[in-house]
């Protein structure tokens, strides 16, 4: 190849670089995942603009579907005025944990609208060993539907007890609607998919991965957990399915492993409700409307319990990173304690600010993180924001008996947020997440109680000697960060 050729070649890749650049700066919302893309884009020769285009286009400015559920527009106003006028008659109610977070409340309803529902009966379920028969439980007890969508579903000895009464249950006439993530679940696309569609299930994998679209589907993942039964009992949180999340003696040698979810019974399943169908249309090609079969009436309800319920969904659908949005608002409103337990902490700037302000600002903040990560990756990246943290007084504890899979956070002994979102940049703009939020005393109470258990077998973090740690360690800490917004 002659200098001319190899000149304009040089020039032609130049323009593109200065392009892609461009388009990094116009196309992310995140000052730091421009930077890091833009590194990457310069410094990557050709791999760069790969990476770039395959994983970096920020869809939720370019909505991967529309989960607008119902087509009658004036029907869809009076819903959203009557969610409105619903959710505000709770908010004016005598509850101490609504009072002290009414922002937080009416951050959702205008995002949303998510609404505000009161009378439900909250469960907190710890590992699958509390968990899985509850959900065994309430599936045997379905007459109309079950509504149940994974990330992870295994094809394993919990995956089969599950499989078999969704299936009996498809055969008693039960409709079962079945959504699983096409990479998480990968273990149960040839064989258990084909059974649970012989035996009258309705199952499809969500954005299904086709070869040269796989990168992009791949980023994109549908995270969340969900269980919804006849419109009124749901199963929300951090559990997958999977013998993993069973600690049971025959299982000895198995990895500890840490998770939470809540059963909630009441109106606060709509949004699940509402979350899934929204999925199963995009996934199924369906058009399901709701109908009080799906969706029923409060008084259906009555009186199942006393606790008031939102939910936080996000994902490269929404308008906003409302899931982030929430995480802040809560963390703003506390006035005396945080704490929050999650397996991945990549947080990025506002949180990670928000909670060196409660610090610095005399609340009790405490982060419970894994020991050891499932990803090395990850927890060297997590490990770069540690000391920022501890130089502000927040209590960092690394989690020792094995591994803390729970996403959960407890502010003021008021407020429990349990669900799917990680507290990284994955959950907070590229997965399909959803969180429950429990404005409750006793809930609240419960899961701080359970904080203060698993600390037990936690390692706390001396400030002063994680400052004195080798600078080659920071390094290379520091420079897993760099790439962190793309993880």
């Amino acid at each position: 190849m002659n200098l001319d050729w190899l000149l304009v070649i040089e020039v032609i890749y130049v323009i593109l670089v200065i392009l892609v650049c461009l388009r990094v700066i116009y196309d992310t919302r995140s000052t730091t995942k421009t930077a890091a893309y833009i590194l990457l884009v310069i410094f990557v020769p050709i791999g760069g603009i790969f990476i770039y285009f395959s994983f970096g286009i920020n869809y939720r400015k370019r909505k991967i579907y529309n989960k607008k559920i119902i087509k009658d527009s004036e029907l869809d106003r009076r819903i959203k005025e009557e969610i409105v006028h619903y959710s505000l008659h709770n908010l004016e109610r005598k509850n101490p944990a609504i009072a002290a977070n009414k922002e937080l409340a009416r951050l959702l309803l205008n995002d949303g609208p998510s609404p505000l529902t009161s009378n439900n009966d909250v469960q907190v379920l710890v590992n699958g060993e509390q968990k899985f028969p509850a959900v065994l439980e309430a599936l045997e007890k379905a007459q109309h539907h079950i509504h149940i969508e994974y990330y992870i579903y295994e094809d394993d000895e919990i995956g089969r007890a599950i499989e078999a009464v969704l299936c009996r249950k498809a055969q008693e006439g039960v409709t079962v609607r079945f959504i699983y993530d096409d990479f998480g679940s990968r273990t149960i696309r040839k064989k258990m998919v084909r059974r649970l569609r012989a035996a009258g299930v309705h199952a499809f994998a969500f954005h299904k991965i086709i070869f040269i679209a796989l990168a992009n589907r791949l980023n994109y993942r549908n995270h969340r957990k969900i269980i919804v039964i006849d419109g009124g009992v749901g199963f929300v949180g951090g559990i997958n399915v999977s013998d993993r999340y069973i600690n049971s003696p025959d299982r000895s040698q198995q990895q500890y492993w840490r998770d939470t979810h809540l059963r909630i019974e009441g109106p606060g399943v709509h949004y699940l409700q509402y979350l899934f169908l929204a999925d199963w249309n995009f996934c199924a090609g369906e058009q399901v409307q709701p109908d009080y079969d799906l969706f029923p009436k409060e008084n259906a309800f009555h009186p199942k319990g006393n606790k008031i319920v939102q939910m936080a969904a996000s994902g490269p659908d929404s308008d906003r990173p409302t899931i982030l949005f929430s995480l802040l608002q809560a963390i703003h409103l506390a006035q005396e304690e945080i704490l929050i337990t999650t397996p991945y902490f990549i947080p990025g700037e506002s949180i990670l600010e928000a909670l060196i302000v409660s610090a610095l600002g005399g609340l009790k903040v405490k982060l419970l993180v894994p020991g050891e990560s499932d990803s090395v990756f990850v927890n060297t990246a997590a490990r770069s924001y540690y000391g920022e943290l501890l130089k502000a007084g927040v209590e960092i504890y690394l989690y020792r008996k094995g591994f803390v899979h729970a996403k959960t956070m407890v502010t003021d002994s008021k407020v429990a947020i349990v669900g799917s979102a990680n507290m990284d940049y994955r959950s907070f703009d590229l997965n399909f997440e959803v969180n429950a939020i429990v404005y409750d005393q006793e809930v609240a109470g419960k899961l701080r109680t359970i904080f203060y258990e698993d600390i037990k077998d936690a390692e706390k973090i001396d400030p002063v000697a994680w400052d004195a740690r080798p600078w080659y360690l920071e390094m290379k800490e520091k420079t897993a960060r760099l790439v962190a917004p793309m993880l």
